[in-house]
């Protein structure tokens, strides 16, 4: 079905407020799962979907085992260059700037049976010793004015938010946590819009866990 083509548009990489403060939260606070339900599991993932006041739109969190360690799987992250190459329906991804501990990162989707969607992002990243190696946090959120000019025929997305975190579980294994809330814009259906962003992170995963196998992101 169409919709199952439109869902990267509403899925890539991109929060609400600084990083190291949102760490603090999604550690310690008992509060941090608030409003999660359950959606299914599938693929070895587990979905989980909560509302967002005010919007029809659902806000998406994905639990999947990634076979890599943390650091290798965040270097797959971090190859934005590479992205076009891998990840679906990415035309152009570029850093833009770094910024403390944050980068900023211009992406341009092209699905085809729709006009071309863009956006450039602030990411935030962190990093911090745990149980068995290294975690890995990055967070996202808009940064259009950080960007590229609006294109003639390329919609801008102005809602984009989410995390990866990234855990050890075990030798060469990673249990990859990715929460999204975005708008792709256009006239699809919030329901077919939240189907979709279902069946896009199943391609995202599926993306990171063919792609870390790649010896250039093993090596120290």
């Amino acid at each position: 079905m169409e919709w199952r083509r439109l869902a990267a548009l509403f899925l890539f990489f991109g929060g609400t407020s600084p990083l190291s403060i949102f760490a603090d939260e999604f550690i310690q606070s008992p509060d941090a799962n608030d409003g999660w339900k359950f959606v299914k599991e599938t693929g070895g993932i587990s979905f989980s979907s909560r509302a967002r006041a005010g919007s029809s739109l659902k806000e998406f969190k994905a639990v999947g085992q990634i076979d890599a360690s943390s650091r290798a799987v965040h270097k797959v992250l971090d190859d934005l260059e590479s992205y076009p190459k891998f990840m679906p329906y990415t035309a152009e991804c570029r850093l833009i700037k770094r910024e403390g501990d944050s980068i900023y990162s211009y992406q341009r989707l092209s699905p085809k049976v729709v006009s071309d969607r863009d956006y450039t992002l602030r990411i935030w990243k962190k990093s911090w010793l745990g149980q068995g190696g290294l975690i890995f946090l990055d967070q996202w959120e808009p940064a259009n004015a950080s960007g590229p000019g609006e294109r003639p025929g390329v919609l801008r997305v102005k809602v984009n938010e989410g995390r990866w975190l990234l855990e050890p579980a075990g030798a060469a294994k990673t249990r990859a946590t990715y929460c999204i809330y975005t708008d792709g814009g256009g006239k699809l259906p919030a329901f077919l819009a939240n189907i979709a962003n279902e069946v896009g992170i199943r391609k995202i995963f599926t993306a990171v866990r063919s792609q870390v196998k790649l010896a250039k992101y093993s090596a120290d």
